[in-house]
C-alpha cells in the first residue's frame, strides 16, 4: 500500500515485540547474566521458526534485502531514545563477518540497522575495532556445543588510545545462545575502560 515501507502494516502489527526497553534486567540481559559485565542488553523481536521475523532476519541476511536492516533499525531506535543508559555509549560496534564471507556475501547484514541506529541515536558507527580472526560456516546449523567451542578466539580487537574509557554498543541479528556476542564483548573489554551494551533485532524464543 501507499507509505508502506518494506514491510508491510498488517506485517508490522503482527510483528512480536519483545518490548525488552520497558525493563533493563530483561530476559536479554539477563541471558549475560554472569558471563561478563554488561551495561545493557534487548532485542527488538522475537524470533520463532517459520515467523515473520524468520523471513525477515533470511531475507536480510541471504537474499539481499539491506533495506530490512534499515527499517528495524529506524523503527526500534524509537524505543532507544527513552533508554538512559544507552545515552551514554559512545559508538556503534557491529558483530563483524570474517573477510572471506563478506566476500562471499557482499555484505554484512547488521551494517543498514547499524547505520539506522547512528542516524537516529545521534552515535558514531565503526566497523573497523572489532574484527573477525577465523572463518567459520553459518551458526544457524550448530548445536550450542559446537557454536561455543574455541569462540573466544575468533574475534579480536584493533585500537589506540582515543578508543580508551568508550561505552560501546555492540549489534548483531539475532540472540541465540549469546556465544557470538559474549565473544565479541570479551574482545571489546581488552580494551582499557571499556564498557558493553547489547541491542540486537531478535532474540531467539523456544
Amino acid at each position: 500500500m501507499k507509505n508502506e515501507k518494506v514491510i508491510c502494516t498488517l506485517c508490522r502489527h503482527d510483528t512480536p515485540l519483545t518490548n525488552h526497553h520497558l525493563t533493563i534486567e530483561n530476559e536479554a540481559f539477563k541471558k549475560f547474566y554472569g558471563r561478563f559485565p554488561l551495561e545493557y542488553a534487548s532485542a527488538f523481536l522475537y524470533f520463532h521458526k517459520k515467523g515473520i521475523v524468520q523471513e525477515l532476519i533470511h531475507k536480510l541476511k541471504y537474499k539481499g534485502h539491506e533495506d530490512i536492516g534499515a527499517v528495524l533499525g529506524n523503527w526500534y531506535a524509537e524505543d532507544l531514545k527513552a533508554i538512559e543508559i544507552l545515552k551514554t555509549a559512545d559508538v556503534i560496534i557491529p558483530v563483524p563477518l570474517h573477510k572471506r564471507k563478506f566476500r562471499e556475501r557482499g555484505y554484512n547484514q547488521v551494517t543498514t540497522f547499524g547505520l539506522a541506529l547512528s542516524t537516529e541515536l545521534n552515535m558514531p558507527y565503526n566497523d573497523s575495532i572489532l574484527f573477525r580472526t577465523t572463518y567459520s560456516k553459518t551458526q544457524s546449523k550448530k548445536n550450542l556445543l559446537d557454536r561455543s567451542e574455541g569462540i573466544d578466539t575468533v574475534f579480536n580487537v584493533a585500537f589506540d588510545e582515543k578508543d580508551h574509557n568508550k561505552h560501546y554498543l555492540l549489534i548483531d541479528d539475532v540472540i541465540t545462545t549469546g556465544a557470538t556476542l559474549e565473544a565479541c564483548s570479551r574482545a571489546l573489554l581488552k580494551i582499557p575502560g571499556a564498557r558493553i551494551s547489547i541491542v540486537c533485532m531478535a532474540m531467539a524464543q523456544s
